[in-house]
Order: C-alpha cells, then sequence, then structure tokens
C-alpha cells in the first residue's frame, strides 16, 4: 500500500481559481474536507487572535442595522474571519500565511461573488476604529450596489415591486 502525501502544486500551475461544482455546497470538496475545515473554524472561534477578538467587539458595537457579521465563517474550502453573508461581504486579518495561498484564496472567493477586505492585524489592533469605517463603508457601498441592480431588473422585465406579480 503506498502512503499518500499532500502536495501544493506551483504557483505556475495553478493560476485559475477552481470551477464551482454542484456539489460540497457549490465546491469540489468532498465531506470529509468539509468536516475537517469547518472543525478548523470552529477551534478558531474558540481561541481568536488579539486582532480578530478586538475586530469582533467593534463590529459587534457598530450600528450595522440589519446586517451581521458571522466570525470564522467558512466560504468554500476558505475559512474568513468575518463574513456577512447578505451582502456577501468577507474580512480577513492577515497574521502571516504562505502568500501564494492566500492570492488563490482570494481569486475562489472573488470567483463567487464575496468582497473580499483585507487588513494587517498590526493595523486592527492600532487603528481598529478605522478599520471599522472602511468595513461599514464598504458594507453600505455593496447594498446600494445590489439595491441598484435590483431596481434595473426590475425595470428591465416590467415588473413593478408590490404589484403582486
Amino acid at each position: 500500500m503506498t502512503k499518500k502525501t499532500l502536495t501544493v502544486l506551483p504557483l505556475s500551475e495553478r493560476t485559475e481559481a477552481p470551477a464551482l461544482q454542484k456539489r460540497g455546497r457549490g465546491w469540489a470538496i468532498s465531506d470529509k474536507r468539509l468536516d475537517a475545515i469547518h472543525d478548523q473554524a470552529r477551534r478558531n472561534r474558540m481561541e481568536p487572535t488579539a486582532a480578530q477578538r478586538l475586530l469582533g467587539e467593534k463590529l459587534n458595537e457598530a450600528n450595522l442595522g440589519k446586517f451581521k457579521f458571522t466570525r470564522q465563517q467558512v466560504i468554500g474550502s476558505a475559512i474568513v474571519d468575518f463574513a456577512c453573508s447578505p451582502l456577501k461581504v468577507a474580512v480577513s486579518i492577515d497574521e502571516g500565511g504562505d502568500p501564494a495561498l492566500i492570492q488563490r484564496r482570494d481569486q475562489s472567493l472573488e470567483a463567487v461573488g464575496v468582497q473580499l477586505l483585507r487588513f494587517a492585524a498590526e493595523r486592527v489592533l492600532a487603528e481598529s476604529d478605522a478599520v471599522v469605517a472602511e468595513i461599514v463603508a464598504a458594507m453600505k457601498a455593496r447594498y446600494d450596489e445590489r439595491g441598484r441592480a435590483r431596481r434595473q431588473h426590475y425595470q428591465s422585465h416590467g415588473q413593478v415591486r408590490g404589484s403582486g406579480r
């Protein structure tokens, strides 16, 4: 019996984000791998870093209206530090890691329409109010963008909201 080893392809061989599949919650991910990712996210929630803890507190204090952020959210095979699913906005705090893997993850998230906001951990700790202000501004812009798209859709299809059609 041969032992299988997990290897990472060189960056030159993996420039494309993986295509969406109709299994594994939209990604070509086995149930075993998904379970492992969710277990890792659960461990991350139980032991947040100082930057994650501070940003979580600041986001809870912010007036986000009906929108909330979920900590350590799994999106495909990626775990983001915070995610607002209805707006498809995610926040990642940079605390090291392989730049090639981070770039590939970002491309995968972008491919499914998730806007990823990235902040250095040092900046979150030093300028947490400014970081929250940027996040809130991005959320408002995303909300306005979605509202315009919805209005344009209704106008192009001749539908009137509230008409019962």
